[in-house]
């Protein structure tokens, strides 16, 4: 009869902690914020200075505001978020934990969220914990550690951004990505990238010639473009681990570069080889080429749809370029552009439906996005600068794009409602044709 006791009293013990261990889960998967919501604005968010909780001097002084700094920087760049100013604050930051927190002082400067932590650093190692509150419940929504033994405090604000993006949103954002884009000099062109905080720009070609259209696979292996390297256009593929290069489109006429399938096994091209400018896919790996159009007109910048379905190209068949959609196999083209005279460069959408280009208005060209019906034209830019080849994060949520006004290129983002532009790159060369990487590892 104990016996039974003692394994009836187990077993409720053990449904109790399933029960407990469930409901956290569910907290911790819960998306807090909708930012996919029409009328989407900017939420409020408001970072203290960390807790300096040194006993000596072993942090320099001011160094418990640089990771809370670098923290509302990465979450500047996402577009999503309003940083608060931390001379509205009506709390101070008090010693101790748990922390007694005052919600409706917090409320009354209209802060949705809060993030409070405490710093310690001994020699080079860095430990940082960090907390995410929800203003509006007054509840905790994380409450993590962070460790670094290189000093290196950038990494330690970069993976609290995340994780407080993820735990808000339900994904990890862009903040591992990588942008490419071509600068083009005098000596000639060639493809750059950078980080998505603009760091770390470096070289990927070094051709000194007429290079364009640069794709990345959505597996992060390689980097297709197209080079007049040799006097006349080809199309590279370039293993992006090992640097080596081959050319994989090098036929009598055009060659140009569209983008990769979803599985990085096939990429899209647009070639003249027999006779006119139509469009092709090719399989990297066994080199077979299927044709995808018979036209007698141009088709031109192919990219396939996330699900690998249908595929925007860009045509004049109409009379002047505008932007189609087919099937995969190339049937049931249809036009989705009817605004305007000149469209062209169209980028799909990594969450599908949406398709942005650019269109010339007004002698300006302008970044615009319509669903993949041809519904629901939206224009992002009103700027007098030329505004040109737009490609999409992959989160989907934000956009870069080229633009040029008054002899100075930038290279920019946007959100993809047309919001919080940032400048990434700025000088007098061209900057031009970027081109997002998928999530690296």
């Amino acid at each position: 009869m104990l016996m039974d006791r003692n394994y009836l009293l187990k077993i409720l013990i053990l449904l109790a902690f399933l029960t407990i261990y469930g409901t956290h889960s569910a907290a911790v998967a819960k998306v807090y914020i909708d930012i996919d919501a029409p009328g989407f604005q900017q939420f409020p968010i408001a970072i203290c200075d960390f807790q300096n909780k040194n006993t000596g001097a072993s942090a320099p002084s001011g160094f418990n505001a640089v990771i809370a700094d670098d923290v509302k920087n990465y979450l500047d760049m996402t577009g999503i978020f309003k940083i608060l100013d931390k001379k509205s604050f009506l709390e101070g930051v008090e010693p101790g934990y748990p922390e007694k927190i005052r919600f409706p002082e917090w409320t009354a400067i209209g802060a949705d969220f809060l993030v409070r932590g405490d710093l310690t650093v001994q020699g080079k190692d860095t430990v940082a914990e960090s907390r995410l509150y929800d203003v509006a419940r007054g509840q905790m929504l994380f409450n993590k550690r962070y460790s670094n033994s290189s000093g290196d405090t950038k990494s330690i604000a970069l993976a609290i951004a995340r994780d407080i993006l993820m735990a808000l949103t339900g994904d990890a954002g862009d903040f591992d990505t990588k942008i490419a884009f071509i600068i083009k000099r005098k000596s000639g062109s060639d493809i750059y990238s950078m980080n998505y905080d603009a760091s770390g720009m470096s070289s990927l070609t070094g051709h000194q010639s007429i290079v364009t259209s640069p794709r990345w696979s959505p597996d992060g292996q390689y980097l297709a473009f197209t080079s007049y390297k040799k006097g006349r256009p080809q199309v590279y593929l370039r293993n992006l681990k090992s640097g080596s290069e081959r050319t994989v489109a090098s036929f009598e006429g055009l060659n140009l570069c569209g983008s990769f399938s979803p599985d990085s096994k096939k990429l899209l091209l647009t070639l003249s080889k027999d006779g006119n400018e139509d469009i092709y896919v090719l399989n990297i790996h066994t080199m077979q080429l299927k044709r995808l159009t018979r036209s007698y007109s141009i088709d031109v910048s192919p990219a396939w749809s996330p699900d690998g379905q249908k595929i925007a190209f860009v045509s004049n068949r109409s009379g002047s370029p505008q932007i189609f959609v087919m099937d995969a196999n190339g049937g049931g083209a249809r036009r989705i552009t009817f605004h305007g005279k000149y469209n062209t460069s169209p980028s799909w959408s990594p969450r599908g439906g949406k398709i942005a280009y650019e269109g010339l208005v007004g002698g300006r060209y302008q970044i615009f996005t319509v669903d993949e019906s041809g519904g629901n034209l939206m224009q992002m830019t009103f700027d007098n600068a030329d505004n040109e080849y737009p490609s999409w994060s992959p989160s989907g949520r934000q956009i870069v794009f080229s633009s040029r006004q008054g002899g100075r290129s930038r290279i920019c983002i946007m959100n993809s409602n047309g919001m919080k532009t940032r400048v990434l790159i700025e000088n007098a060369n061209h900057l031009v044709m970027p081109s997002w990487s998928p999530l690296l590892k």
